[in-house]
C-alpha cells in the first residue's frame, strides 16, 4: 500500500502560489519594444507558406511560466500563450538529445537507435544520416532554414553538423552543456574546450556575450536580412535554463526576496529567456513577418529540481518518465490559428511537429515513410479532435534493470525489469525503474537547494516494477492502479512488444579519446573524417603517435583558455 507524508508547507498553501502580474509594456532590459494591440479581426487565411519560428528552452520545468501559477515572472510567453492556443496535454522526452531528435526527425527514439541517454561528446555518434530532417523537408518546400543554440545531435563528423543536415545557417553549440559567457564545456576532469560555432567554424570572437541575449539577436539580425515576401524556417534552442546557473545581475536582483539561491538564480534565467523571446517577437512585427508567422513554444524535458526547477504539481523530474518528466510546456502563437485564445487537451506529442509543420509549409510528406508523428494542426487551429491517441514514451533496454522486475510479472510476456512507458487514451503504463519519484514542491526555503524535507514521498513496497496509471483522472500519479486492472495492463504490455519488434538496435558507442578538444585546437567540432571513421569508431585507431605531436600545442591551448575565462569573467556583469 501507498504511504504518503508530507511535511512543512500545507498542500492548501503551495497549491495557492500564484503568477505574479507584470506589465506586458514595461520596458525590457534586453531592449525597448512596443506590442501591436491584440488583432480583432478574423484569422487571415494561408495565402502563402507561413514563417515558422520554433522556440525550444533547456530544462524549463512545467510549473516555472506565469500561467502554471509560477512565482516566476514570464509576462510575454503569458500573453503569447494568452492570445494563442495552450497545449495541456503535450508530451517531450525526459532528457535532451531524444527530445531533439524525435523534433528533427518526426521518429520515435527506438527507430533511429538513440534511445539509451544522450549523445556524449567524446562518443562517435549523431543522428542518423539516413533520417530526412525537418528542416531538410521546408527546405524542399522552398524555406531559408536556421538555427541558433544548442544541437546536441552530435558532431563527431562534418556529416553530422547542422549545417549539413539542413540549416543554411548556424550559430551555437554542439554539445549539451557549456557557460553561458565563455562558452566553455567540460566532459570530465581536464576535458574541456570551447563550444561556439558559427556555420562550420569555431566563433573565438563572440566569447563574453551572455548566449540568451546573443541567440536572440542573432534571430533579429537573421529577420533583418531576409524578405518577408519569402518563406522561413528559425530553429531557436535556447540554452537556458539549463546549469550551469548563470544571468546577468539585474534579472537576479529582482527575486532577491527568493531565499533559496539556485532557485533565485534559476528564475532570473526564466525571465531573461522570456524578454529575449519577446525581442524575437518585436522582430518579427518590425521587419514584417508577424501577420504569417506560426511561433511554436515548447521545452524540451522536465525541469531539474536539484537545479532549482520546479514541475509541481507533477510527479518526478528531468530524466524520469513520470509527468514531471515528460508532460511539457507547449503553446502556439500565430495569427493564422482559427480558434485563439484557448486551452487544448489535445494529445500532442514533440513528434507531431515534423509532420504539422511540413504541411503546414505546403511540404511534401508522401515519400516520408515511417513517421510517429501526426499532423496536428486542425487540433490546434480549429479545436478538432487529435489524431494521437497513444504516446511510446521509450523503451530503453541498456538502463539499469529493475532489481524485482521479470517476465513471469509481464505475464510471460513482456520482463518488467526493462525500463519502459506507454500512454494509451487515458492510460499510462510504467515497467523497470522510471526514476526518481517524489512530488517536490517549489524550492522556496533559505540556501537549500532541495528543500528536501518539504517534499511528498510515496513508498511502493520493495518489489515494484509495473505501475498503472489512469492518467486523465489522476494527472499526478498519485493512485497506482496495476493490481486492480491487470486486464489494461497486460493490454499495454501488448502494446510495448509491437513497438519493441519495430526498434532498431541501440547506437551507444564508446567513447573516442580522439575528441579531446586539446586535440582539435582547444575547441569542440568534427574528429572523424571519412576514411577515419570505421577505424575510430571501432577504437582500433592508435593515438599515441598523434597524442605526442600535440602535446606541446595542448599547453598553449589550456593556457588560451585560462586567460580567455578570466577576461570574460572580468567583463561580464555577472553573478
Amino acid at each position: 500500500m501507498a504511504v504518503y507524508a508530507l511535511t512543512g508547507f500545507s498542500l492548501v498553501s503551495l497549491l495557492s502560489f500564484g503568477y505574479l502580474s507584470w506589465d506586458w509594456m514595461k520596458p525590457s532590459l534586453v531592449a525597448d519594444v512596443a506590442t501591436d494591440p491584440m488583432e480583432k479581426s478574423p484569422p487571415p487565411t494561408f495565402t502563402r507558406p507561413p514563417h515558422i519560428i520554433f522556440i525550444l528552452t533547456d530544462d524549463q520545468g512545467y510549473h516555472d511560466i506565469g500561467y502554471h501559477g509560477s512565482d516566476i515572472q514570464t509576462p510575454t510567453l503569458d500573453r503569447l500563450a494568452a492570445e494563442g492556443v495552450k497545449l495541456e496535454n503535450y508530451y517531450i522526452q525526459p532528457i535532451c538529445t531524444p527530445s531533439r531528435s524525435q523534433l528533427i526527425t518526426g521518429r520515435y527514439q527506438i527507430h533511429t537507435g538513440l534511445q539509451h541517454s544522450i549523445i556524449r561528446p567524446r562518443q562517435p555518434n549523431c543522428l542518423p544520416l539516413d533520417q530526412v530532417t525537418l528542416p531538410q523537408k521546408l527546405q524542399e518546400a522552398g524555406y531559408s532554414t536556421h538555427m541558433v543554440g544548442k544541437w546536441h545531435l552530435g558532431f563527431y563528423k562534418k556529416e553530422c553538423l547542422p549545417t549539413r543536415r539542413g540549416f543554411d545557417t548556424f550559430l551555437g553549440s554542439l554539445t549539451g552543456n557549456v557557460d553561458y559567457y565563455t562558452y566553455d564545456n567540460c566532459d570530465g576532469p581536464d576535458v574541456c574546450g570551447y563550444d561556439l560555432h558559427e556555420g562550420e567554424d569555431v566563433a573565438w570572437d563572440q566569447s563574453g556575450k551572455y548566449s540568451t541575449f546573443l541567440y536572440a539577436q542573432r534571430v533579429g539580425k537573421i529577420l533583418a536580412s531576409h524578405s518577408p515576401k519569402e518563406p522561413i524556417f528559425i530553429y531557436v534552442a535556447f540554452q537556458a535554463v539549463h546549469t550551469p546557473l548563470q544571468s546577468p545581475k539585474e534579472y537576479i536582483y529582482r527575486y532577491r526576496s527568493m531565499g533559496n539561491v539556485a532557485r533565485r538564480k534559476y528564475a532570473a534565467m526564466v525571465t531573461c529567456m522570456d524578454e529575449a523571446v519577446k525581442n524575437i517577437t518585436w522582430a518579427l512585427k518590425k521587419y514584417g513577418y508577424y501577420d504569417n508567422s506560426v511561433i511554436v513554444f515548447s521545452t524540451d524535458n522536465g525541469g531539474q529540481t536539484f537545479s532549482g526547477g520546479s514541475n509541481w504539481p507533477l510527479r518526478g523530474r528531468k530524466g524520469t518518465y513520470w509527468e514531471g518528466g515528460v508532460r511539457g510546456i507547449g503553446f502556439v502563437h500565430s495569427p493564422l490559428i482559427k480558434r485563439k485564445r484557448r486551452t487544448s487537451w489535445a494529445l500532442v506529442h514533440i513528434t507531431d511537429w515534423y509532420p504539422t509543420l511540413v504541411s503546414l509549409a505546403r511540404g511534401n510528406l508522401s515519400n516520408v515513410q515511417g513517421l510517429d508523428g501526426y499532423d496536428v494542426w486542425p487540433a490546434i487551429s480549429e479545436g478538432k479532435e487529435s489524431p494521437r491517441t497513444e504516446i511510446l514514451h521509450n523503451i530503453d533496454p541498456l538502463y539499469n534493470h529493475a532489481k524485482y522486475g521479470s517476465l513471469e510479472d509481464g505475464f510471460g510476456i513482456w520482463n518488467t525489469a526493462v525500463q519502459a512507458s506507454i500512454r494509451a487514451g487515458e492510460w499510462k503504463l510504467l515497467t523497470g525503474d522510471p526514476g526518481y519519484s517524489d512530488w517536490i514542491p517549489p524550492q522556496t526555503l533559505t540556501n537549500f537547494p532541495g528543500s528536501w524535507w518539504n517534499l511528498e514521498r510515496l513508498t511502493d513496497g520493495p518489489r515494484k516494477s509495473v505501475w498503472l496509471f489512469n492518467i486523465t483522472a489522476d494527472p499526478y500519479e498519485r493512485y497506482d492502479l496495476s493490481e486492480q486492472r491487470p486486464d489494461v495492463v497486460r493490454s499495454l504490455l501488448l502494446r510495448l512488444v509491437h513497438y519493441n519488434r519495430t526498434a532498431i538496435p541501440v547506437r551507444y558507442p564508446a567513447e573516442n579519446p580522439r575528441a579531446h578538444p586539446d586535440f582539435n585546437g582547444g575547441a569542440w567540432g568534427p574528429w572523424a573524417t571519412e576514411d577515419e571513421e570505421e577505424e575510430w569508431e571501432g577504437g582500433r585507431e592508435s593515438l599515441k603517435g598523434r597524442n605526442k605531436k600535440k602535446k606541446k600545442k595542448c599547453k598553449i591551448c589550456k593556457l588560451r583558455s585560462f586567460f580567455r575565462k578570466l577576461n570574460t569573467r572580468l567583463m561580464s556583469n555577472r553573478i
